[in-house]
């Protein structure tokens, strides 16, 4: 059972699909050797993600336009061989021509979009997403074998877009790099707590700014808030006006963009995650701060119930108000208290997103699209 996954880009500063589906290729390697990924070769070969692994194909980048029109991915997927190709992503032309040779050579595709047909998503450049749409990309979701969501909430959203077939509904893997250990306590003093993730106006990083600003001098002292990443220095801009406008330069630090052990060392420290974003469709970096032994405070615009329901978390309503109470509720809790709520968050993360669990149902997945036979529970 041959298996092709491509992407446009597996960047080491890329993030999110990049990450996810390195992660996952690794894991299924791990019980299959014939699952492989194509991608265009970076302009450092050291800015690829991974350690240079011979099932990562990457050919020379020759995409023209912003499509990303690429002969190279053509005519490599047109000699290729493969019982199923999977692409990863929308909107280029990569994941155009994968379900187009797909086609042709009368193999199975499936598409993994990443949350990219959410309703916020969608209107994101809305006009050259409707002309792509025209132009090939409703045509190639529509007529997919089976499309990938992460959580229930993308499903949904593919079910509204008008997809019909099978949807298979299977998580990230969460990768437990051996350097994320989990704390077993916190950094004395100052409580601290953290946002990490891309700057970008629908992470309102804002309202964390804010909800600080409204609490009690005693309680302000006591908590620095660092915020871990880049992305529009527009935004980036403002964040540093926000602070210095309610005076709580002492209470706030930027970081930079973190990665590999720093990162989960920022994450050990820390006493909360907030990530109060408009709507994540996995959010990484929840269960990479779960592993690292860190309560998460998530949006309703996040897949995270299970936060409330192992008690590692708060999965609320992302107001200004009630940022400021989970706060307040963290700087009056206990080390002890904080990291047994880390560890439960650790256990859930590794019962249910482990690279083990999540390559079994992908492999399980393609096994039922190529051969037949009884629906895995997963798929809807």
């Amino acid at each position: 059972m041959k298996i092709l996954q491509t992407i446009a880009g597996l960047n080491i500063l890329s993030g999110g699909p990049s990450t996810c589906v390195y992660a996952l290729v690794k894991g299924l390697r791990t019980i299959s050797d014939e699952v492989e990924i194509l991608t265009f070769k970076s302009k450092k070969q050291n800015e690829l993600i991974g350690n240079g692994e011979e099932w990562i194909k990457s050919c020379v980048n020759d995409k023209k336009t912003s499509l990303g029109i690429s002969q190279n991915i053509k005519k490599i997927l047109n000699q290729s061989e493969y019982d199923l190709y999977h692409t990863n992503g929308l909107w280029l032309y990569t994941n155009h021509i994968t379900s187009k040779i797909a086609k042709i050579k009368n193999k199975p595709f499936v598409l993994t979009p990443h949350g990219m047909l959410y309703p916020d998503a969608l209107k994101r450049s809305a006009l050259k997403k409707i002309l792509t749409r025209k132009l090939w990309f409703d045509k190639d979701i529509l007529n997919a074998n089976c499309i990938h969501a992460t959580c229930e909430d993308e499903a949904k959203h593919i079910r509204e877009f008008g997809y019909k077939g099978p949807i298979a509904v299977i998580g990230n893997v969460v990768e437990i790099p051996e350097y994320a250990k989990l704390a077993d306590h916190k950094p004395t003093g100052k409580k601290i707590i953290g946002y990490l993730g891309r700057l970008h106006p629908r992470k309102h990083v804002e309202y964390i700014i804010e909800a600080i600003s409204k609490l009690p001098n005693e309680i302000k002292g006591n908590i620095l808030f660092q915020i871990m990443g880049k992305g529009v220095d527009e935004y980036e801009q403002f964040l540093k006006s926000q602070v210095k406008k309610f005076h709580l330069e002492k209470a706030v630090e930027f970081i930079g963009f973190v990665d590999g052990e720093e990162k989960y060392k920022r994450l050990q420290n820390l006493s909360a995650l907030f990530v109060p974003s408009d709507f994540e469709n996995f959010g990484m970096i929840i269960p990479e701060a779960l592993i690292s032994g860190t309560p998460v405070m998530a949006s309703l615009g996040t897949p995270w119930k299970s936060l409330n329901e192992t008690q590692c978390g708060w999965w609320v309503d992302a107001t200004i108000d009630n940022i400021s109470e989970i706060i307040k509720e963290v700087v009056n809790m206990t080390e002890k208290e904080i990291v047994s709520m880390g560890t439960k968050g650790r256990k859930m993360i590794i019962d249910n997103f482990s690279s083990n669990i999540i390559a079994t149902k992908m492999l399980q997945l393609y096994s039922w699209i190529i051969n037949g036979g009884e629906k895995p529970e997963f798929v809807i």
